[in-house]
């Protein structure tokens, strides 16, 4: 995707030197575009907790990177699964965060010491392509879904709202939820996005809506309990989320707050559509709310918020009582009953065990 013309993806070994790693420091934006170099595993495990990189697929493909810098320190095995032990407990609710640490050490395990940089180079960069085109292909299905309502004889754009930032930001490129609406925008489909702002963190506000605007895609963004007061008004057609995992069963865990969303579209009898490459789907876990742990991040991300003050500084102000504790469950499990399905890099599909073997019958095996 292309920020002021210039094309990016999230994540790149860089150029310069052709071992190290560069990202786009996601905690600057919207306030400033700025790029972190690599070098270690121990930078990329502090990138991803401190969520400099975040977003499930991203994530994943940053630790198979980290993989690849833990092999030019030590290719020894032990010292790859210290490194991988590292990396996998930064975030414990994305799946794809275990996945592609699975698939490198897999990979690792095979290969002699000598070759295991090598090798972590190419296998992470596999993870990367392969990203991007999982996502261009969801993107395509999820156009699909998009363009059949436009079809429908509206004489306004479609209207569709969002959660969080499932954007090219969220992923190496294109994106999951976001893949369709930059498909159909870019098809001449006339949409509108609503952003929720998505706090604590605020990505919906900050980074959802810097994604779309850089890309030139109509947008607003509105706090997070006005979804259900503009459902309730028909002035949402259908909504588009991402997940960090899904399990066998079709529920989906995603940013705290997607549950009341769904709650409201179900109600409202809105299409509701999770956007998933196969790597978020987790084959291991059959129920989702009793069993997807749930990230518990700072009380400083609900208490305290961060923006850009009128003289033009960007500062982080307390937004509740000193004395005032908060919780922060990161994530919430919508159940697959409230969803119309999920759109998938192999089409879309029900969100049940019984549409994602449908889908994908060799991983299900």
């Amino acid at each position: 995707m292309k920020i002021d013309g210039n094309p990016y993806r999230s994540v790149w070994v860089d150029p310069a030197d052709a071992w190290s790693v560069r990202i786009i420091d996601q905690t600057r934006l919207p306030w400033a575009l700025e790029f972190l170099r690599l070098t270690t595993p121990r930078e990329v495990a502090q990138a991803i907790r401190s969520m400099q990189v975040r977003g499930a697929p991203l994530i994943g493909a940053a630790a198979a990177y980290g993989m690849a810098l833990a092999a030019r320190e030590d290719a020894a095995t032990p010292a790859l699964e210290a490194a991988a032990d590292m990396l996998l407990a930064t975030r414990p609710t994305a799946v794809n965060l275990r996945w592609a640490l699975h698939r490198m050490m897999n990979r690792l395990r095979m290969a002699r010491a000598a070759n295991r940089v090598e090798i972590a180079y190419r296998e992470a960069g596999a993870i990367a392509d392969e990203d991007v085109a999982q996502n261009a292909s969801i993107g395509r299905h999820g156009a699909a879904l998009i363009e059949d309502i436009s079809r429908q004889g509206t004489n306004r754009p479609i209207n569709i709202l969002t959660h969080c930032n499932a954007g090219w930001l969220a992923t190496v490129d294109w994106g999951t939820a976001l893949a369709p609406i930059y498909m159909a925008h870019d098809a001449g489909i006339a949409v509108h996005v609503w952003v929720d702002e998505t706090r604590p963190r605020n990505q919906g506000a900050l980074l959802t809506a810097y994604e779309l605007g850089k890309h030139g895609v109509p947008h607003t963004v509105i706090v997070d309990n006005a979804g259900g007061h503009l459902m309730q008004h028909r002035q949402v057609d259908l909504c588009i989320v991402g997940a960090d995992r899904v399990t066998r069963n079709g529920d989906a865990a995603n940013k705290i707050g997607t549950y009341l969303k769904a709650l409201a579209a179900y109600d409202n009898n809105i299409p509701f559509w999770v956007a998933v490459p196969s790597s978020t789907i987790d084959w291991t876990t059959a129920d989702g709310i009793a069993n997807i742990p749930i990230e518990e991040r700072a009380a400083t991300e609900v208490t305290t918020v961060t923006g850009r003050a009128m003289d033009g500084s960007v500062d982080t102000v307390r937004v509740a009582p000193s004395d005032s504790p908060a919780a922060n469950p990161a994530f919430d499990v919508t159940p697959a009953r409230l969803l119309t399905g999920l759109i998938t890099e192999r089409g879309c599909g029900a969100a049940s065990e019984a549409g994602l073997r449908g889908l994908f019958p060799d991983l299900a095996a």
